[in-house]
């Protein structure tokens, strides 16, 4: 039997606090075959790993459903549209069922199961899409809750004595019944301590003793907060849902000579679009023809266009501001840039920062706690000192409101989720809370040289060809050896060579040497692209031709040696020009606090010259493993944050604190990195920290703020300073207030000094 656990993914929605998805995941988590459960609000997700032959997925959706949420298979048309929902055409990562097949989006799913029934979970699901908050479930329950509420007032006042008081009965066991239902769905669960179970037996023990006017009023509060929580979550979701709009839904394309009009979901590596001025651009690409200006403050930020020409690459969701060009596809819609940026907030907020796991397990004994004192708050004072029980029955039943701890549990993931959105709204991605919290603790930044600090386009500036070596032949080899390189200095030998109007020789067996240079197979024997005391230590070339190597390195260029075996062909030096920026973000970075150090396996002349300029210290020819090394050194001093852009940074990228990974970097550094900077902007690194520390300010000012309010109100619940409606007041209220502070970072711009 195959017992191989395979991952599983839902959208939930409905879930307006972070005590929605403790719900959702201590229900499930308890089921057979069930593991790894991680419910995210912001992205109303539910992922787990499953076991074969267990549990099926239709039972865990129904689970979920008796909870009181709508829920769907990840891919498949969601329950509602005011969470975060891919567009029609925005492809996902396939959900599977429950035997492995992969599902479609065309199958109709979320109010109603597999037998067509409708289920009435009291939060908003199918029925709610797209409507305003008094044209939803929560919503219309305010309204009946307010206007029975206004009724009973009335009959109070003009009705003979006793009419008012069973109009207030009516009005809290009306509004109740929705919560009760829920709290009865957890309790089946499982569950009795939530916050719908505290809300039903306060309102009902207020009726019991006669304070049915409260028990009314508090009823109505409660109906009230939930949608303003609702209203509140939605606004923290709108920033991650409107990056999925970035991408048009239709492309221009290419067939036969033809423009055709096709899905933007359809198209395929090595098409080619053609993108007119003001269209969106439908995939992320490479520029055949034309020269226009290119928008991508959606997509990064950059608010000012960029010229992109023949070679340059687009983004999917950047705006063609001037001229027509034609576009070749490079990547598929499901692994563009915005889909990738889409799955990365997905996946970051289920890396949860520590003190969101601290909170968690906080709250998992907070609530009973507060129980059993409001148990005691009930029975101890009349049965040991003879006091009236409705006054203490009174007082505990506040207390159980003063118990749920909504506001604390959301304080963390509130403010992540927005730090979250506002990064990426401006090409700054972290990948989870823990970064962020990381992020925000760091004393050093380590930068990588060749396109971090510098620009990443080197030119060849001089060819010294060996004696009986022609400038041409020397080209070709190097261009052969580097044929299948990525890499900036690669790049610049190949643009040499076409600007020569050379051909590459072909080769095979190419390997990058980490730290060294690359080898291959050019022709009939084997040729090496190194750095000159590479090339000296194998014997590839002599003292004079070192000399030369070092005066052109003292110039600030970096220089490579090309040889056969045991025959030099000579040496290519290259200039790559420091970013702009640079200096700036140098300067910035100080006035943090945060020291700057330049770690690169260049040789130390061309490094003390960018160096120089940026007011760097350095550490030059460096080995991919010096580097992991320096990074070990570095952290004994605290949190480093590395940053760098290539295959050899990788290993240092994951040994650091927190490694950034530039926009132009590889795939292996953008996967390995915990953030990336889509704009490659050197200022984009103090902007990222700062952006850590203004969310985890504001996540102390959350929890100083619900804690606050918990302690105060517990004090004055106990000395009958504040009854029922001031609890549930101070509890919705810390809810709403943390909320709508955490959404303050939605508008904070990191780039400020």
């Amino acid at each position: 039997m195959d017992t191989k656990q395979t991952r599983r993914e839902w959208t939930v929605t409905g879930m307006d606090c972070a005590a929605c998805t403790l719900k959702v995941t201590r229900a499930v988590e308890k089921m057979p075959g069930v593991s790894d459960v991680k419910v995210a609000l912001m992205t109303e997700r539910l992922s787990l790993e499953l076991e074969p032959g267990t549990t099926e997925s239709g039972t865990i959706e129904d689970v979920v459903r008796k909870l009181g949420y709508g829920i769907a298979p990840r891919g498949q048309e969601a329950p509602r549209k005011r969470g975060f929902v891919l567009p029609d055409d925005m492809p996902v990562k396939p959900a599977l069922s429950a035997d492995g097949e992969q599902l479609g989006r065309d199958k109709a799913v979320g109010a109603r199961d597999d037998h067509g029934h409708h289920h009435d979970h009291g939060h908003d699901d199918a029925e709610d899409r797209g409507r305003r908050w008094y044209e939803t479930d929560k919503g219309r329950l305010v309204i009946v809750t307010g206007a029975l509420l206004a009724f009973a007032w009335i009959a109070e006042l003009l009705s003979p004595a006793g009419a008012g008081k069973w109009a207030f009965v009516l009005a809290c066991l009306i509004g109740i019944a929705p919560v009760a239902r829920r709290a009865f769905g957890a309790l089946r669960l499982g569950q009795p301590f939530t916050i719908e179970s505290l809300m039903t037996i306060a309102a009902l023990g207020a009726l019991v003793i006669g304070a049915q006017e409260e028990a009314a009023l508090v009823v109505f509060l409660f109906a009230v907060g939930e949608v303003l929580e609702g209203v509140a979550a939605n606004r923290a979701r709108d920033g991650i849902r409107a990056l999925a709009t970035l991408v048009p839904k239709t492309a221009l394309v290419e067939i036969a000579g033809q423009i055709q009009e096709v899905p933007a979901a359809s198209l395929v590596i090595g098409q080619t679009v053609m993108i007119r001025p003001g269209d969106r651009v439908p995939a992320d690409g490479e520029v055949l023809e034309g020269v226009s200006g290119i928008d991508e403050s959606p997509v990064t930020g950059e608010s000012v266009p960029v010229a992109k020409g023949p070679g340059d690459a687009v983004f999917a969701g950047s705006i063609n501001t001037e001229a027509v060009l034609k576009v070749k596809v490079t990547k598929t819609a499901a692994d563009n840039t915005i889909a990738r940026i889409i799955r990365l907030v997905e996946e970051a907020e289920e890396a949860r920062a520590p003190t969101e796991r601290f909170i968690d397990r906080f709250s998992r004994w907070y609530m009973p706690a507060i129980v059993a004192l409001a148990a005691l708050v009930i029975v101890v004072p009349p049965l040991a000192i003879g006091q009236p029980w409705d006054i203490w029955i009174y007082r505990g039943l506040a207390l159980l409101l003063i118990g749920c701890p909504c506001a604390l549990v959301i304080s963390v993931p509130a403010s992540i989720a927005s730090a979250l959105s506002t990064g990426a709204r401006r090409g700054l991605l972290m990948k989870g809370g823990a970064v962020i919290e990381a992020a925000a603790t760091v004393s050093r930044v380590a930068f990588d040289k060749t396109g971090t600090l510098t620009l990443g386009r080197p030119v060849v500036t001089d060819l010294v060809p060996a004696q009986g070596v022609t400038e041409s032949e020397l080209l070709a080899v190097a261009g052969g050896v580097e044929s299948g390189s990525s890499h900036p200095l690669a790049r610049a030998i190949l643009d040499r060579l076409t600007e020569a109007g050379l051909s590459v020789l072909p080769s095979r067996e190419a390997k990058a040497l980490p730290g060294k240079g690359v080898e291959a197979i050019v022709g009939e024997s084997r040729a090496w692209v190194s750095a000159p005391r590479h090339a000296a230590e194998d014997g590839a070339i002599d003292d004079r031709t070192l000399d030369q190597a070092a005066r052109l390195e003292e110039e600030g260029k970096t220089v490579v040696a090309v040889y056969r075996e045991l025959a030099p062909l000579g040496l290519i030096a290259m200039r790559d020009e420091a970013r702009s920026d640079g200096a700036e973000a140098i300067r910035q970075l100080k006035a943090l606090g945060v020291e700057g150090v330049m770690l690169t396996g260049d040789n130390a002349r061309p490094a003390a010259a960018i160096a120089a300029n940026l007011g760097l210290t350095f550490r030059a020819g460096m080995m991919p493993e010096d580097k992991l090394d320096a990074i070990r050194d570095l952290r004994s001093g605290g949190g480093v944050m590395m940053i760098g852009d290539g295959i050899n940074d990788a290993p240092a990228l994951k040994q650091a604190t927190v490694g950034v990974a530039m926009g132009s970097g590889t795939d292996v550094a953008l996967e390995t990195a915990d953030a990336a900077i889509l704009r490659d902007r050197v200022t984009d690194v103090p902007a990222l920290i700062r952006l850590a520390r203004a969310a985890m300010a504001n996540i102390r000012q959350n929890v100083a703020l619900a804690l606050g309010l918990k302690a105060v109100f517990l004090v004055t619940s106990i000395l009958g300073i504040t009854g029922l409606w001031m609890a549930i007041m101070a509890d919705t209220g810390a809810t709403v207030l943390v909320t709508l502070n955490a959404l303050r970072l939605l508008r904070y711009d990191p780039s400020k000094t």
